[in-house]
């Protein structure tokens, strides 16, 4: 539901660009995907995606979802904070992961999930979607909404089991937003397991306003666009730089990032931004716990911020956190 170096003095944009084709065609190239591989399955939305059972049976006999090298910390979909302890979490292709920071990352449960949605609700409280570990062939291609109450070590289908594929998912004022990707729609629910849908519109990524739960943002190959109905419609909104992830965790601070890596933040809920810096390396997720720190996955490792996204470390590359 609740990362992602120095950067250039602030500058205000006032030029629209879109969002570059070529980072939101490789973001939207895993829609395309699931729709190709669209397999549906009526399963049971009670279903238990715990360790063990099938896929630890598959463990025992040796079998290895990846024969070789673990691909580790590689393509990751979202990024999240526990607020218990500040632990950061990173969903990839090949599965969820807790990033120290300092040490290697280590894979929650050993589980090779594909988590694609991914949002962190409270403590110890998660919600994701995407696909299941290819060890545990007894669950359906597309997980549905999952929710995770232990860190991420198992997990429990409450809805869209076989349906649904979330690739962005938020949780905020007692509401589950989310887009899925098999059918390109954006969707909400309020009890986790009926849904309403929206608008059907291609997008990489999406925030829901900290004031308003009517009031989301988000990126597409045209540009930004605002919906002001809880989704059901959109339009374009407005001036803006070409974005690709966003995070709002604030009514004053609504941070995106663009294909180049620059780093934009707007105080007025997207009308106007204004440059804060630049990071190496497309973007891939962003998670901001409030509007001081900032964690963004990039092509070149995950990145945090401590001044609200004017300069990054890296926090994390496999290789260099052994």
């Amino acid at each position: 539901m609740p990362a992602r170096s120095t950067r250039q003095g602030p500058r205000t944009r006032t030029a629209k660009r879109p969002a570059p084709a070529r980072q939101f065609s490789r973001k939207m190239a895993a829609v395309a995907a699931a729709i190709a591989v669209a397999v549906v399955a009526a399963v049971a939305v009670t279903v238990i995606l715990a360790r063990g059972g099938a896929g630890e049976s598959r463990r025992s006999a040796g079998l290895d979802p990846f024969p070789g090298a673990d691909p580790g910390v590689a393509h990751v979909h979202g990024l999240g904070v526990d607020p218990t302890d500040g632990t950061l979490f990173a969903a990839t292709h090949y599965g969820l992961f807790k990033v120290p920071e300092s040490g290697k990352a280590t894979r929650v449960a050993n589980r090779y999930q594909d988590t694609m949605g991914f949002t962190v609700v409270g403590p110890g409280d998660f919600l994701g979607s995407g696909h299941p570990d290819q060890r545990e062939n007894d669950l359906p291609s597309r997980l549905g909404l999952i929710h995770s109450t232990d860190d991420g070590q198992t997990w429990t289908a409450l809805s869209l089991a076989g349906q649904a594929d979330f690739h962005a998912l938020e949780a905020r004022h007692g509401t589950v937003y989310g887009y899925d990707s098999g059918s390109g729609r954006f969707m909400v629910s309020t009890d986790r397991r009926s849904w309403n849908r929206g608008a059907t519109l291609p997008m990489a990524d999406f925030a829901v306003s900290p004031a308003n739960p009517d009031l989301i943002l988000a990126t597409t190959e045209r540009g930004l666009a605002r919906s002001t109905d809880t989704g059901r419609t959109f339009a374009p909104a407005g001036d803006a730089p070409g974005l690709v992830v966003l995070a709002w965790p604030t009514e004053k601070t609504l941070i995106g990032v663009g294909s180049d890596g620059a780093v934009q933040v707007s105080a007025d809920g997207g009308s106007s931004w204004t440059a804060r810096g630049r990071l190496d390396g497309e973007p891939e997720a962003i998670t901001a716990p409030d509007d001081t720190h900032l964690y963004v996955a990039t092509s070149s490792g995950i990145h945090a911020s401590t001044d609200g996204g004017r300069t990054f470390t890296l926090r994390y590359r496999d290789g260099t956190n052994q």
